[in-house]
């Protein structure tokens, strides 16, 4: 059974300094820490945050609403269209739904790395057909906030505006 390649996003991290050259930290300009970007109001992505969280012992991943500043400047008008879907932009590129979802399981280690492997054997039109089935009913079925996820104390470090 092969294994499908991932769809990169075509933006080039040199094309996303171009078009924000100085209010892009150097650390998003060429991400070595992963950053989630997750609706900030749907009560299941802030769950999936907050699992995130709770497992990511080495503290690799950040974090940052679609709806905030830091999602604008680096997936640019991407960011308003993508509130249907969880992103993760790490070196390697910008992935969407269920790539986004294996990867960030895989990252996380022990069983989650296993449960990581696994979804990626899932055809992606297979899986990604169910994760938009989920997005189409997700604030009916967990709620949708009236403003973003505040970070605890805690977490403040690891949440980008």
């Amino acid at each position: 059974m092969s294994v499908e390649p991932a769809i990169r996003d075509t933006t080039s991290a040199a094309a996303v300094e171009a078009a924000s050259p100085t209010t892009l930290p150097p650390e998003l300009r060429s991400p070595e820490q992963p950053v989630i970007f997750f609706d900030g109001v749907c009560g299941l992505c802030n769950h999936w945050i907050d699992f995130i969280l709770a497992r990511d012992r080495k503290q690799q991943f950040r974090f940052s609403p679609l709806q905030g500043e830091t999602a604008r400047e680096c997936l640019g008008a991407a960011a308003g269209e993508s509130l249907s879907s969880v992103v993760l932009r790490d070196a390697t590129g910008t992935y969407r739904k269920t790539d986004a979802v294996w990867r960030m399981l895989t990252r996380l280690g022990g069983i989650w790395w296993c449960a990581g492997g696994l979804l990626r054997l899932v055809p992606r039109p297979i899986r990604d057909g169910g994760y938009d089935f989920v997005a189409r009913h997700r604030y009916r079925w967990f709620g949708q906030k009236e403003t973003c996820r505040l970070p605890t104390p805690a977490e403040r470090a690891r949440f980008l505006p």
